[in-house]
């Protein structure tokens, strides 16, 4: 089903997900779709596609299930760049993998830097187009690729059994609405900012389907709605002394 791998691939790694919260008192539980809930997703949604630019750094924190059953959790930080249409930049620097994601509306390439390796691709002319090919031919995901998505909202959606709205939070300072969501692959919460920019803060994502449901979390810590964004700055500079080599195709991709 396409949305288990929209929410497992674009918000996390394929190998990790959340751990199972226990029930929380005082929190209604439901199985059905709350209108409010979607309403509050569908107005952060439409306020980032919205947006022509934009520039947010996220904290990640990622649990991995040894096979013992022993739990070890690692972090990255992300800094995501966007310039509508067709300009994208994410850098992921962490313990798992550190690498830096470029789209220049014609060329996407992927810098690992600390393995000095890199890979380069001709690819489609828009932002929705190139993630699209990125992840179905290359098996390449951007970091926070669904938030970039002009329909985030109809991904983010697809196949919902619950939604609902947990309550009033507050994330790194910011008043938000929690908000939880339910599908027959994962369970996921998000939390939204209050008021007139409702900026996603926070995610945390539930795979039911992986063994003792290791945790994914992300922090959006810092947001930039309108930051000064260069073309150079999305433009792939091979560093001196680097590699290339070649994406290895998705399992089942075509071959052009």
């Amino acid at each position: 089903m396409r949305t288990a791998r929209t929410i497992l691939g674009l918000l996390l790694p394929v190998l990790v997900s959340i751990a199972t919260a226990l029930p929380t008192p005082g929190i209604a539980q439901t199985n059905d779709v709350d209108p409010e809930a979607l309403r509050l997703l569908s107005r952060a949604t439409d306020y980032l596609k919205g947006l022509k630019q934009f520039r947010v750094e996220t904290e990640t924190t990622i649990e991995a299930v040894l096979s013992t059953g022993q739990k070890l959790q690692f972090g990255h930080h992300v800094s995501l760049a966007v310039k509508r249409p067709n300009k994208l930049r994410a850098e992921r620097v962490g313990e798992l993998i550190s690498q830096t994601f470029y789209y220049d509306g014609t060329t996407l390439s992927v810098n690992l830097p600390d393995m000095k390796y890199y890979a380069t691709a001709q690819a489609p002319p828009t932002i929705e187009q190139m993630l699209g090919f990125a992840r179905d031919k290359l098996d390449v995901i951007a970091p926070a690729s669904d938030l970039v998505q002009a329909n985030a909202f109809e991904l983010l959606t697809e196949g919902l059994t619950s939604a609902f709205v947990v309550g009033k939070a507050v994330v790194r300072g910011a008043r938000c609405d929690h908000v939880a969501f339910r599908n027959a692959e994962v369970d996921w919460q998000i939390w939204i900012q209050e008021g007139d920019k409702p900026l996603p803060r926070k995610f945390v994502v539930t795979s039911k389907r992986m063994p003792q449901s290791p945790e994914f979390a992300v922090v959006l810590a810092k947001w930039e709605s309108s930051p000064e964004l260069i073309d150079a700055m999305f433009r792939f500079v091979p560093p001196k002394g680097s590699k290339r080599i070649d994406f290895v195709p998705a399992p089942g991709a075509a071959k052009n």
